[in-house]
């Protein structure tokens, strides 16, 4: 199932739908067309997947059928829209807690980045971690805004998001993933100059919209491998990266392993799984990103989000 959030000229907040083709079916409208108990916000749906998950496949079903009647009661409440005329949001909006982030968790990535950073090119031995503020999440079409007075070294990292679907804690690798509820897009946006300036990662990774998340989630049972799946990230048409999530050093269930030992993950928490090689930072020159520039990540199976790059402030 491909879920989003979306917001509409009529319904101008996000809320919960269903991408079907080229379609959004609105679940509350439609759950009210049909007197299905349904929620209305993604993380309602994350929290309690297993109660809502029948009323969900018989709005697919119902969009898909032939009868008039059936079709009539959605295009009456206006539950189904065209794709191109909405506003997707980030799927979660706003989490609940800061975005769990690995760090180094590709070869060649950490290759690059040898001689600027204290590993010297050497990989973790244990999943490395560090967080994004929920304010940073932005929408798969969201602008992200340099601010010269802020930062001058905007940087780009495609990744895997990886959206937990139930609580757990001392997770087994040989169960991590019946704890994922589905799989995202992130782009996690960093302010270089702010990383090396306050020597950890929390405050130049946490810039308002450096997130871009979506366009929507995947459910698990969509993606047969989620360690097996391309990932790109082009700034004006250019490839910049391009990897594959198999050459992670710390897989999916290693790192759900290690982050819940003595630590309860939750529905709706997010997890960036790390990004491939190819970053600007490292390159020579380094590149940044400019106000003009678009940059579109995308993970196979899953989408692309594309991001304008403006600037603010003077």
């Amino acid at each position: 199932m491909k879920l989003v959030s979306f917001a509409t000229s009529q319904i101008p907040e996000p809320h919960l739908g269903i991408v079907r083709d080229n379609e959004v079916l609105d679940v509350d409208l439609a759950g009210r067309a049909l007197q299905l108990d349904v929620p209305d916000q993604m993380l309602d749906l994350i929290e309690s997947y297993e109660r809502y998950q029948p009323a969900l496949q018989v709005i697919l079903s119902r969009a898909g059928s032939r009868r008039f009647s059936e079709v009539q009661a959605f295009s009456e409440v206006g539950a189904a829209h065209a794709l191109s005329e909405v506003r997707l949001a980030a799927p979660i909006p706003r989490p609940r807690k800061n975005i769990f982030c690995l760090a180094v968790n590709y070869s060649e990535h950490a290759k690059e980045t040898g001689n600027l950073r204290e590993h010297q090119g050497q990989e973790p031995e244990i999943p490395v971690f560090f967080t994004k503020a929920p304010t940073s999440v932005n929408g798969p079409y969201g602008e992200i805004e340099i601010d010269p007075q802020v930062s001058s070294e905007i940087d780009w990292e495609v990744e895997l998001g990886v959206i937990i679907g139930k609580k757990g804690k001392n997770i087994s690798e040989s169960d991590a993933l019946s704890y994922v509820f589905g799989y995202t897009v992130i782009n996690d946006v960093t302010a270089r100059d702010l990383q090396k300036q306050h020597k950890q990662f929390f405050k130049g990774k946490s810039l308002d919209g450096s997130a871009p998340m979506g366009p929507w989630i995947i459910t698990a049972d969509e993606i047969s491998d989620p360690h097996n799946l391309e990932l790109r990230l082009r700034v004006n048409g250019e490839t910049k990266q391009e990897g594959n999530t198999g050459s992670m050093i710390f897989n999916i269930n290693q790192a759900l392993a290690v982050l819940s030992r003595g630590m309860t993950l939750e529905p709706g928490d997010i997890l960036a799984t790390g990004t491939p090689s190819g970053v600007g930072f490292s390159r020579t020159p380094p590149q940044f990103l400019a106000p003009g520039d678009l940059m579109e990540a995308e993970v196979e199976g899953i989408g692309v989000l594309r991001n304008p790059i403006v600037q603010v402030g003077s």
